[in-house]
Order: structure tokens, then C-alpha cells, then sequence
């Protein structure tokens, strides 16, 4: 898999991507995700191609105190390859030679299979509480 960072032509494919991974709510629409993620470090924003074609994505960022991590999908029929662990490694080098102390993400509490893909990686859940204000409606 190339990673590389993301391209206006891939909004179709990032978007059906996410739907297909079930990544999107309705609270969210991800074209406006997309927007907003093109106006503050865009170049954390990678997709992962194989053959010519986008199968993963991530969304990254830092804002000088943490890094996040948001929207990691690979195409269902192309997992357990190694390509989001490949995306991940790869958001954690970018963040790091920015000197970000640490990496954050949200896993829905429900996915038990996402949460240990990320304890495999050497994630571990924090004794926070995540908390969340809406500042712009999005719903569908």
C-alpha cells in the first residue's frame, strides 16, 4: 500500500469508504468533515492506495499540547493486510517529528475489535471522560 496525503479527486471514494466501514452518523457529514480537515493541516489527511486505488484513509492532527487521530478505515474486503497499522505508524512519525507527546483517539465503547487492534499497537485507555459540545449543526 502507498500512503500519501489526500487529493480532491479521492472525496468520492474517502466518502463511500467511510460508509462502508460504518464510520458516518448522522450528526456528521463527511463532506464537511473533509472541508474542515482541508483548512487545518491538510497534509495529515492520508488515504492509502493499492493498485491504484484509495482501500484506507485517516485523519490527523496537532494542536501543540496533543495529537488526534480520527476516520482510520480500510475497505472491509482488504483487512488484516497490516494497512491501518501501516496508517497508524505513519501518523505517529508525522506527529512525532512535530514533537507531539501524545496520541489521542475515540473508539465507539462497543467495538471491542477496533479497541484491540489499538491495545496491539500500544494504546491504552485513558482514565478520562470524553466529553464533546456540538459548536456547528451538521445533521442530515
Amino acid at each position: 500500500m502507498h500512503i500519501r496525503p489526500f487529493e480532491a479527486s479521492d472525496r468520492a471514494t474517502v466518502i463511500a469508504l467511510w460508509q462502508a466501514c460504518g464510520l458516518i452518523r448522522p450528526w456528521n457529514d463527511p463532506s464537511r468533515d473533509i472541508d474542515r480537515k482541508l483548512t487545518v493541516q491538510p497534509e495529515l489527511f492520508l488515504v492509502g492506495e493499492l493498485d491504484g486505488r484509495v482501500i484506507a484513509s485517516v485523519m490527523a492532527g496537532y494542536e501543540g499540547h496533543r495529537g488526534w487521530m480520527n476516520y482510520l478505515a480500510v475497505e472491509p474486503a482488504s483487512r488484516s493486510r497490516g494497512h491501518a497499522r501501516r496508517l497508524v505508524e505513519a501518523v505517529e512519525q508525522q506527529l512525532g517529528a512535530r514533537g507531539c507527546p501524545k496520541l489521542n483517539l475515540q473508539v465507539r465503547a462497543d467495538n471491542a475489535d477496533v479497541v484491540a487492534f489499538y491495545e496491539a499497537m500500544g494504546y491504552a485507555v485513558d482514565p478520562v471522560v470524553s466529553m464533546g459540545k456540538r459548536l456547528i449543526a451538521d445533521g442530515r
